[in-house]
């Protein structure tokens, strides 16, 4: 089963390959997605990341603090969206 991971504090120079590549290191990436302004197309510092539910646990622990261009990434399961 598919899990999703939600990723903030992301650079904002960071782009989806980016953050796939360092997310590779730690498990395999199914999906990855960093969330844009619609206006201007620039980062919103914030994505989501999806990964087998086999190795969300592991994955997680790994990257929740691990550093990113200098910037110290906050990992979590992400929430389901609210209707």
């Amino acid at each position: 089963m598919v899990k999703t991971l939600y990723v903030g504090n992301i650079p904002w120079s960071t782009k989806e390959d980016d953050l796939q590549q360092f997310f590779s290191e730690f498990g395999e990436v199914l999906e990855c997605r960093i969330i844009t302004e619609r206006a201007t197309g620039r980062s919103r510092g914030y994505g989501f990341v999806e990964v087998n539910e086999d190795q969300m646990e592991q994955i997680m622990e790994k990257a929740n603090g691990a550093e990113l261009e200098g910037r110290k990434l906050v990992v979590n399961e992400a929430k389901p969206r609210e209707q």
